[in-house]
């Protein structure tokens, strides 16, 4: 069944614009890089394909800029052949690359070691499918040792910060005046809504700005929400998560007249618009900043936050993985390794041998 533009979820219409643009960056590529594309679409995100292109775009800039013999390529000249002619040390050379470059734009782009992970991966990648179907016949990324990666300590809030966070929101308008005061009451229902809504249920903040009015069922106290990869899953959510959002429902989202398209949006900005990742990112920013001015605290670290909460509390680790949206409980186990780090710890004077 065909629908019109203005009666599209918003998730329909997030798909049909991610589609449209791997379509765009796929013209910039050579022409034998649409049949990977079309191969892996089964098995990954429209976002995560998209982020691949854009890496693998910069593998074919590498070489036609600095390879001898790709100097006078154009994009569309390359083969897949080009790929067996490649060497390791030609590998080597592009992850050397990768550390400091410079983009289309002329500015300069530098890799932490999880960028450069990440368009080393998209290479091998790319490299393993043609491989695999025996297209070509060596695959010299396979040659490469893949980019180290340390391990960085997870920044969360901790319990007396959430609470500072919160009472912030609540009354960090007291001393305001005039315009500034104005905003702040337009906006305090709706912004104290979003982060006891991340807070108390640890959703990313793509699923939280996706969220329409009728995803909030009240009866049960749950939130519908479009997992990574379109799966939909219901969050449940306590009581102070009920409270805000029935507060920002009953008051300031039900003064608000949305914009054409917008009418279903949960969170609305103040152009009476869907709120997009940006404006969340921005706005959870702005209040962490007079909170825990020594932490850079985002969306994620909000969802970081809870997700130590509630293994703290339950010590299930399927649990969290579970309410967390994680595929694979070992990403879960992954981050929060640390805390199980501690209760190993206590293990140790837990259990007495005997009584001195």
């Amino acid at each position: 069944m065909e629908t019109s533009k203005d009666t599209k979820s918003y998730h329909e219409q997030k798909y049909i614009d991610n589609t449209l643009r791997l379509r765009s960056i796929l013209k910039t590529l050579p022409p034998f890089a649409k049949d990977y594309f079309r191969a892996i679409e089964p098995t990954t995100s429209a976002r995560t394909r998209i982020s691949y292109a854009y890496d693998i775009r910069v593998f074919f800039h590498f070489l036609m800029e600095n390879n001898p013999v790709y100097k006078n390529y154009s994009i569309d000249q390359f083969t897949v052949q080009d790929l067996e002619r490649l060497e390791a040390v030609d590998i080597e050379e592009y992850q050397e690359y990768l550390k400091v470059y410079e983009n289309d734009e002329k500015k300069q782009i530098t890799n932490t070691e999880k960028g450069l992970a990440r368009k080393m991966s998209a290479l091998r990648s790319f490299y393993g499918y043609y491989f695999k179907h025996q297209i070509i016949s060596k695959n010299p990324t396979l040659l490469v040792d893949m980019p180290k990666q340390h391990d960085k300590a997870i920044i969360r809030l901790d319990t007396d910060e959430v609470a500072m966070l919160l009472d912030y929101v609540d009354h960090g308008g007291d001393n305001l005046t005039g315009q500034r005061k104005a905003y702040y009451e337009k906006t305090k229902n709706r912004d104290l809504a979003i982060l006891t809504l991340l807070l108390g249920t640890g959703i990313r903040v793509s699923e939280c700005v996706g969220l329409d009015i009728q995803d909030v069922d009240f009866k049960n106290n749950g939130v519908k929400v479009t997992r990574k990869g379109g799966n939909e899953m219901v969050v449940y959510f306590g009581e102070e998560v009920e409270n805000a959002l029935k507060t920002y429902l009953y008051t300031t989202r039900k003064s608000v007249t949305p914009l054409p398209g917008h009418e279903n949006a949960l969170f609305l900005s103040t152009q009476r618009r869907r709120m997009g990742v940006q404006a969340v990112e921005n706005m959870v920013k702005k209040y962490a900043r007079e909170v825990t001015p020594n932490k850079k605290i985002t969306p994620h670290k909000l969802r970081s936050t809870y997700g130590t909460a509630l293994y703290k509390e339950t010590g299930d680790i399927y649990l969290v993985a579970d309410v967390l949206g994680h595929k694979d409980v070992n990403t879960t186990r992954k981050h929060y390794a640390a805390i199980d780090e501690n209760r190993r710890r206590q293990a140790a004077g837990a259990v007495r041998l005997r009584d001195v």
